[in-house]
């Protein structure tokens, strides 16, 4: 009897079965020491389109509207057919024992698993490898303790909920905006928002009507004392005019400033600030990391928690941290069970640490250094500054100067070559209450209010992660909130580009025309932030059992009914 393992992509059946000593190559798997090992190619099973139910789908028309059908109908993917025929034969071999699940440990990796095994007709015993590192050991750990396929049943119905909560939205909202409007719209559970914010932030610059406002500014030796913003231009001559060539100095102000590091990445914030400093996409960062991540070199990427489980603790500093200085109170933040998900941080694999990196591409070794320092980083004591701000009062009027020093670099050692010039020392000279400074040159400086900044993929992603909370119960962790999941958020923008309703303007990302329009026709619904965050909770609430696909998918059909329903009476 033989043992059939399904991993979700042809690398990682190579590394899988080299573990296993499964290395005879076949078509389509590996084999050999009792052990198949197989892969799906990504999707090899998709949602059937409405035509597949009716043929009078085929053409859009809003009096077939609704279309909601009883039973939900799947096919294989024409690019993918052989390999599905080549799973199907080896799932219903009478020598294979049972089927092992090695697609991604998430979501989308079940749905790949289940639809694949479901299609197939397969009755055989279902077992789950469930890892977050490809390392040698870590796949030999997991399959020393593989875990029962149905004690992710709730995870595959979570999965199953978001597929045809999508297909919904997807056939039903794009066919009327599309009918009603003769132009060929395409909505969706998450790209619609997400849109809707871009459209509203490009509206809020173009209609940003500047104000200016003057500052009085006075140059003394080595700084420069200021007010803050004056609206009256009268006002700013006048407080001008009455400073003589003299001022004295009526507080100093000095304060310890402790800044602590930072926790280690999740996906969205790997994302965001390898936009941020290399200016790359987040579809690119999601594929050198998962690169990285089948070269052994990194854990899993696709996870939202940025904290380590407490098992890891020794392996951690034995192998990873090694001589470099680390707090033991950050220890005590960062490793913490009770705060990891469905898998810990992004972090750097303990192998990785004597492997040779000149090899690989350069934007993956900008991102694995990333991940890398900021692990360091995560771990190191905290930045100390001493900070001050110079005070003058004249004539009602609050003149000021801040500066700081950096007394401990701390943490932030790791992290120098991201550094900005914004954080280095701005030391001012010392002085004290009562000192009367001359002034060297005194002058009004005209400014004017700035308007909001156009989403870049670092301040997109944040706000799709931060989307809805205020909406959503107090007390739940953010990185379930918000639009998407770290593991979609980046085919959500590429998808927004694809279908011309944004655009990439340098790092900018802007709405066109035609995502305008969209935004502007589509019922509140199906645009809003707060109501797309409280289903992918009620995703996460399915996936723990705390709640039902029937439920989450009868609202939904509820409401599409009711936005159709309206414009029927029109």
């Amino acid at each position: 009897m033989q043992t059939l393992v399904i991993s979700e992509k042809p690398s990682v059946a190579i590394s899988i079965s080299k573990v296993l000593g499964a290395t005879k190559k076949k078509d389509g798997y590996y084999g050999g020491n009792g052990y198949i090992v197989s892969w799906c190619i990504g999707h090899l099973i998709q949602m059937s389109n409405p035509e597949r139910y009716d043929e009078k789908y085929a053409k859009w028309n809003i009096e077939d509207l609704p279309i909601i059908p009883s039973e939900y109908k799947y096919e294989i993917m024409k690019p993918t057919k052989k390999q599905f025929v080549i799973l199907k034969k080896l799932m219903n071999d009478k020598d294979v024992k049972f089927v092992i699940n090695a697609c991604d440990a998430g979501r989308e990796g079940e749905a790949i698993f289940r639809l694949v095994y479901n299609e197939a007709h397969c009755k055989k015993k279902m077992k789950r490898l469930w890892i977050s590192s490809m390392e040698d050991s870590a796949v030999k750990e997991g399959f020393d303790n593989l875990k029962e396929g149905k004690d992710y049943d709730n995870l595959f119905e979570s999965a199953q909920a978001r597929a045809i909560a999508d297909w919904l939205v997807g056939m039903n909202i794009s066919r009327l905006y599309s009918c009603l409007y003769k132009q060929n719209y395409s909505v969706g559970r998450v790209q619609t928002p997400t849109l809707a914010m871009i459209v509203k932030r490009d509206d809020e610059i173009a209609n940003f009507k500047k104000e200016k406002y003057y500052t009085v500014e006075l140059s003394m030796d080595g700084f420069i004392l200021s007010t803050d913003r004056i609206d009256d231009e009268i006002a700013a001559e006048q407080l001008l005019n009455l400073v003589g060539d003299r001022i004295e100095i009526t507080d100093v102000i000095q304060k310890e400033k402790i800044t602590k590091p930072d926790l280690p990445y999740d996906l969205t914030t790997l994302q965001r600030e390898c936009n941020k400093y290399f200016g790359y996409s987040a579809k690119q960062t999601l594929d050198y990391a998962q690169s990285l991540y089948e070269k052994k070199l990194i854990t899993y990427p696709r996870t939202d928690s940025r904290y380590l489980t407490t098992d890891m603790i020794t392996s951690m500093i034995n192998n990873i941290l090694g001589q470099n200085d680390f707090d033991t109170q950050r220890i005590k933040v960062i490793f913490n069970s009770s705060k990891v998900t469905d898998h810990h941080a992004i972090i750097p694999t303990v192998s990785s640490m004597s492997e040779d990196l000149s090899s690989i591409p350069e934007s993956e070794a900008k991102v694995y250094g990333l991940i890398f320092n900021k692990l360091h980083a995560s771990v190191g004591y905290p930045l100390i500054e001493n900070t001050t701000k110079i005070v003058a009062i004249f004539d009602g009027f609050e003149f000021t100067s801040s500066g700081k020093v950096i007394i401990y670099e701390g943490f932030t050692k790791y992290l120098k070559e991201y550094k900005s010039k914004k954080n280095e020392d701005m030391e001012l000279p010392d002085v004290s209450i009562g000192d009367v400074l001359s002034i060297e040159n005194k002058e009004i400086k005209e400014k004017y209010t700035k308007p909001p900044k156009h989403f870049t993929e670092n301040t997109l992603l944040k706000s799709m992660e931060l989307a809805g909370n205020e909406a959503l119960e107090k007390g739940v962790e953010v990185e379930r909130k918000g639009l998407g999941t770290p593991a979609t958020r980046a085919g959500i923008i590429e998808n927004l580009i694809f279908k011309g309703f944004i655009e990439r303007d340098k790092k900018n990302l802007i709405a066109t025309n035609k995502g305008i329009s969209l935004v502007t026709i589509v019922a509140d619904i199906f645009k809003s932030a707060e109501t797309t965050a409280k289903w992918e909770m009620e995703l996460t609430d399915i996936a723990h059992g705390k709640s039902s696909k029937k439920e989450f998918l009868s609202g939904i059909e509820t409401e599409i009914k009711d936005v159709i329903a309206q414009y029927n009476k029109e």
